[in-house]
């Protein structure tokens, strides 16, 4: 292991070991409204420093209570105007964005902040574009970062909830393992940012306020945004190496969110290129893949639904527009009438039951089609519906989530029998023997026969994608009413434990593997915290 890289995990410890404890009852610690100021482009002497400082609904309704303060704590004077707010909650500030200028040289400077009386001391804002330094791979990079503690990040709510990253803890173990080779930014794999790259460093930094997590994830951010399309057929597509931009899979807005809400950086977008992000998603860019789900043989994937809901949810949590909020009612619909009405006329199984030819790519022929769903892929659609959720309290999407958890337990993961049955596993070795493995592609119509026939074809190894399925089992587990489907999903997430392995964290092969592992699956560790408690302060209450 390297100097740098031994010198980051040790980083990665102690901030863990400072951060872990109960995140909303940390907001009221002075400790947790710290902030610390990190030099990064090697110079010294005074240098203009934007960063993003996020609030819980409720918590801040006027930015010029917020000061910053010295060492000592003496007010420094700074610019703070609101960013994001609480629109749909109580239009209270979600976030701000606040402006320095100070002496900074290699050293870390420790600085905070307060809302205990009125701001003094006050300068001018600046375009945060205007104060770049020229970074690797060809990227502008700020001159400085500023990290603020776990404790306050995940308290704020700012990417649902969340809770600090726990260094004992088996998933936070393997994600560092992970990240120990995913934090060079791919410069030369255009599928290295399938699933939101960008989104899952800035995720990860909400639950470790770790410099090195910020930095890369504003790495990823600033090159993302520099190849998303103003012009031509696909304005608001992703255009970099093979992926073109009419290809709607790798257009995502939730990065553009967290952006602005943790460093304060709005100069990569505007309302119009959100606008024709969501558009491109609206249309299905050259997938064919929009609208609703009214005939068996369309064309029709989980990722594009999933991903193209969270794009909505993420342009209305951003810009507070009506129609996006509209869109979203109307996706939610067409997902609740897909997963109970499916036009195959075979009944609600909880998935969003569709064709397997399709879903390839091939062309659709009733007699040899096999309906079923990816169980991977739908978790895309959980994660767009728990987001969802959380901007909405839209009663339909509790419900959904609960069934789609049934199908997984019946008919998504692959038995110790049927690996008799079959005479092998498909499990990856390096997970072990308890190890989850979810069907490459599952069914609650086809006979075991086939199944087997179609894993052995291509579902080789699917255990690559059992840590993010457990987002899915974690979210149906906590919108679960029923006594023993609720210890069905314990005794699932306990199995999937053992998935978080430490060698499969290391296998590097397939670099986006990263993202689809890590997007959503932080929270799961929260919804461990409250899946028997009361609701916390500021989510959706549960149906009872």
């Amino acid at each position: 292991m390297s100097i740098r890289r031994a010198a980051a995990r040790v980083l990665f410890v102690v901030i863990a070991l400072c951060t872990v404890g109960p995140s909303f009852a940390a907001t009221t610690d002075s400790a947790a409204q710290r902030i610390e100021l990190h030099r990064l482009d090697g110079g010294s002497g005074e240098v203009a420093v934007t960063l993003g400082v996020p609030f819980a609904p409720g918590k801040l309704t006027d930015a010029g209570s917020v000061r910053i303060l010295d060492e000592g704590g003496t007010e420094i004077p700074a610019h703070v105007e609101p960013t994001l707010r609480w629109h749909f909650r109580d239009n209270s500030i979600r976030s701000l964005r606040v402006q320095l200028r100070l002496a900074l040289d290699s050293k870390v400077r420790r600085l905070s902040f307060d809302t205990n009386s009125p701001r003094k001391a006050t300068i001018a804002g600046w375009n945060p574009a205007q104060d770049l330094y020229d970074a690797e791979n060809g990227l502008r990079m700020p001159r400085a970062l500023a990290t603020l503690d776990a404790r306050w990040l995940t308290a704020s709510l700012i990417a649902g909830p969340q809770v600090p990253l726990n260094p004992t803890d088996a998933y936070d173990r393997y994600f560092e393992t992970q990240f120990d080779w995913a934090r060079a930014l791919p410069v030369s794999d255009s599928t290295a940012w399938l699933f939101d790259r960008p989104s899952t460093l800035f995720k990860r930094y909400v639950r470790s306020g770790n410099i090195e997590h910020l930095r890369s994830a504003v790495q990823s951010y600033r090159f993302y945004m520099a190849q998303v399309q103003r012009e031509g057929s696909c304005p608001g597509g992703w255009q970099f190496g093979k992926a073109k931009a009419c290809d709607a899979k790798y257009v995502y807005v939730e990065p553009i969110l967290l952006a602005l809400g943790l460093v304060g950086d709005g100069s990569l977008h505007d309302d119009g290129l959100v606008r024709s992000m969501v558009t491109l998603w609206d249309k299905g860019g050259w997938s064919d893949i929009g609208g609703a789900y009214l005939r068996k043989d369309q064309n029709f994937t989980e990722r594009h639904a999933g991903l193209g809901l969270l794009a909505v949810v993420s342009a209305y949590e951003l810009t507070g527009d009506t129609a996006y909020r509209e869109r979203i009612g109307q996706r939610i619909g067409w997902l609740l009438d897909h997963q109970q009405k499916n036009p195959d006329g075979l009944g609600d199984d909880g998935s969003w039951r569709h064709s397997w030819q399709r879903h390839e790519g091939a062309d659709y022929s009733a007699l040899t089609d096999v309906r079923g769903a990816s169980p991977w892929m739908s978790e895309n659609i959980i994660d767009g519906l728990w987001h969802a959720w959380l901007a909405t309290s839209d009663e339909r999407i509790p419900g959904m989530i609960r069934a789609f958890g049934q199908y997984l337990e019946n008919f998504g993961w692959i038995s110790p029998a049927t690996f008799i049955r079959a005479g092998h596993s498909w499990r990856d070795e390096c997970s072990g023997e308890q190890g989850q493995i979810a069907w490459y592609w599952s069914s609650s119509q086809a006979p075991l026969g086939k199944l087997i026939e179609m894993q052995d074809e291509g579902g080789e190894y699917s255990d690559a994608h059992t840590v993010e399925l457990g987002m899915a089992v974690a979210a149906a587990r906590y919108f679960e009413t029923d006594a023993e489907r609720r210890k069905a999903l314990d005794r699932r997430l306990d199995l999937i434990a053992n998935s978080y392995a430490i060698e499969c964290a290391r296998e590097r092969s397939t670099a986006r593997r990263f993202n689809w592992n890590n997007r959503s699956a932080g929270v799961v560790p929260w919804f461990k915290a409250n899946f028997d408690k009361p609701d916390p302060a500021g989510v959706p209450p549960r149906p009872r």
